[in-house]
């Protein structure tokens, strides 16, 4: 198909092996895709991706990630707050400890995802 649309970029010179209208119907709604911005955000941040990093190898509580980390508990604590209203993290009570993990699969996917990419 040659590009003849009025209201595209194009050159009209050159054929499209795909219709460009068809993208907009599987668009997602702008919601749903302000609320992928918003997770992106979260990632954003190289302390939020080392506490998620950390919490991919195991459950631990905010001495421990702080330790890990070398950071104050306070400042881990605020980290983990965001993470947890982002659904990336979820904690559990043992008596007065909480412990931190990574709230599902597709976390620990995404983390791995984004350390391959850097490494190609």
């Amino acid at each position: 198909m040659y590009c003849n649309r009025e209201e595209t970029l194009c050159d009209g010179l050159h054929e499209h092996n795909y219709d460009s209208e068809s993208f907009r119907g599987e668009m997602p709604p702008e919601e749903e895709l302000a609320d992928m911005a918003e997770l992106f955000k979260v990632f954003g941040d190289s302390t939020r991706i080392k506490i998620l990093y950390t919490l991919s190898k195991a459950e631990m509580c905010v001495c421990d990630i702080a330790a890990v980390l070398g950071m104050t508990q306070p400042a881990v604590s605020y980290q983990l707050k965001v993470l947890k209203q982002a659904k990336l993290i979820k904690n559990r009570r043992a008596g007065k400890t909480i412990f931190y993990s990574l709230a599902d699969s597709h976390v620990e996917i995404i983390i791995g995802m984004a350390k391959e990419h850097l490494e190609e």
